[in-house]
């Protein structure tokens, strides 16, 4: 029983959340069950509870056990008074904050492709610390309505009492605006500038998109290579990966799951949990998998899928996936603080980062997974390459951004390559954030409107609605 209540699998790494702020149709399907769990709860109906499950979780849970709990465990706190979505992860999974006469609870609720549960599990409500009593330091003069606006949603965010540091940059019709916010690591009274290097976590994913798409310029690849092309023989010879191509592990519809089933396995150190599994673990488990589902057919976030892809492409190309991101993508925009390696002369610039908690936790190693989430960057740096996303020009990288924004899927989600469209304000916007145990980010853009925005925390709290907020006090 204690099975169904714990934390959900070992955290949720690299998160892609779609704010409150930026409904996507499968939140609004998550939030309609979760009303009537909420209906259920109340009435004290367990079966009716137990009737909105999925096959998957009625094998793994009768209804005689599932009502044991219910009428033992749960409608012993009383009735739910109050509830709020806190987050909505991997375009899945919901999470809400429920207020019971008891105390507070959060519930996690994911549906399968049939929109019944398939997740349904109750865990502590973390209570943050109490917001900081006097303003954070920064670097906004207050000067202009822009200053002011900016100020007004990054103030919400950094004066929380588990923030520490926060950049901000704003592209807007051709000019630059950057903010800094707090310090590069608790007490230090050192505010963060543009060239501080932040952990950029899944944003990652639209790096290893652009390399894709530009060695499919290139002629080296195609998006409907099946990636049992490039896997070898004892790997290849899996039936179940024969119907997954290379497009498909870029926008996320391989079926592979978030992460290898063996993942924990080879997962050592809680601080950083990615560092020890390499490309033999990987093969290990690929060897005998099966997809979720029809390969094509629905959106499920995968870091293992698009850290497979670097894994191809550095097959494919002969290159180390950060040679590839320095020599495609950095230098010809001249971006000299995007590494995945930390250089002896960058690693003074790096920040300082924290987990949810407020405590200091070191930055991850991704081994063979990098192309999911191992970079790190600089506000500068970001605000460069959300510009060269948003301006076309004649060069093979431009080439490559253009093929990368192309629409790739479009049911409940709508992706490029790597690439989310989310809409603010019924404005479309290309999307990717980012998240470690100590870092948050947010990248967002629309070239209609020349709007780009950037934020770097170092931090674990979401900036999520933050980047949102920002998008429409600016658009």
């Amino acid at each position: 029983m204690k099975n169904l209540f714990k934390q959900l699998i070992i955290a949720v790494f690299c998160l892609f959340s779609i704010s409150a702020s930026a409904q996507s149709r499968q939140q609004l399907k998550n939030d309609s069950v979760y009303t009537l769990i909420e209906k259920y709860f109340n009435e004290r109906q367990a079966e009716s509870i137990y009737d909105l499950a999925g096959e998957q979780f009625k094998k793994q849970l009768s209804l005689i056990t599932f009502k044991y709990v219910a009428d033992h465990e749960l409608f012993p706190l009383g009735p739910i008074r109050q509830s709020s979505l806190i987050s909505f992860v991997n375009n899945n999974l919901s999470t809400y904050k429920l207020s019971f006469d008891a105390g507070t609870l959060q519930l996690l609720v994911k549906l399968d492709k049939d929109d019944k549960l398939d997740y349904f599990l109750f865990k502590p409500d973390k209570e943050e610390a109490a917001d900081k009593l006097k303003p954070v330091r920064t670097s906004n003069l207050l000067r202009t309505l822009t200053d002011k606006r900016v100020d007004t949603a990054a103030r919400n965010y950094i004066q929380k009492g588990n923030t520490v540091g926060l950049s901000i940059g704003i592209l807007r019709k051709g000019v630059t605006h950057i903010y800094n916010y707090g310090e590069t690591a608790d007490g230090n009274k050192t505010m963060p500038d543009a060239d501080n290097l932040f952990e950029i976590g899944s944003i990652t994913k639209t790096f290893t998109a652009a390399l894709l798409a530009y060695y499919v310029n290139e002629g080296k690849v195609k998006l409907t290579d099946p990636i049992t092309k490039y896997l070898p023989d004892s790997v290849a010879a899996n039936t179940n990966l024969q119907n997954i191509t290379l497009v498909m592990l870029s926008n996320h519809t391989s079926g592979l799951p978030q992460l290898p089933g063996n993942f924990e396995n080879h997962s050592s150190d809680p601080y950083d949990p990615y560092k020890d599994y390499n490309k033999q673990h990987l093969f290990s488990y690929l060897k005998d998998c099966k997809p979720n589902g029809t390969p094509g057919e629905t959106y499920a976030y995968s870091n293992l899928a698009v850290g497979l892809l670097g894994s191809i492409l550095e097959q494919a190309s002969g290159k180390p996936f950060e040679q590839m991101v320095k020599e495609i993508i950095c230098q010809p925009l001249n971006m000299q603080s995007t590494v995945q390696h930390l250089t002896p002369a960058l690693k003074p610039r790096m920040v300082t980062e924290y987990n949810e908690s407020g405590k200091a936790t070191p930055t991850w190693d991704f081994n063979i997974l990098a192309a999911c989430g191992s970079l790190k960057s600089t506000v500068n740096d970001m605000l460069i390459y959300a510009g060269a996303n948003m301006t076309p020009d004649d060069s093979k990288l431009s080439k490559a951004f253009e093929l990368a924004h192309q629409v790739t899927f479009d049911k409940d989600t709508k992706l490029g390559l790597g690439w989310h469209i989310i809409v603010v304000n019924s404005v479309d916007y290309y999307f990717h954030n980012g998240g470690t145990f100590g870092s948050s980010s947010f990248l967002a853009f629309n070239p209609e409107k020349k709007l780009a925005v950037i934020v770097l925390s170092n931090s674990a709290k979401s900036t999520d609605n933050l980047g949102v907020d920002l998008i429409k006090k600016l658009q």
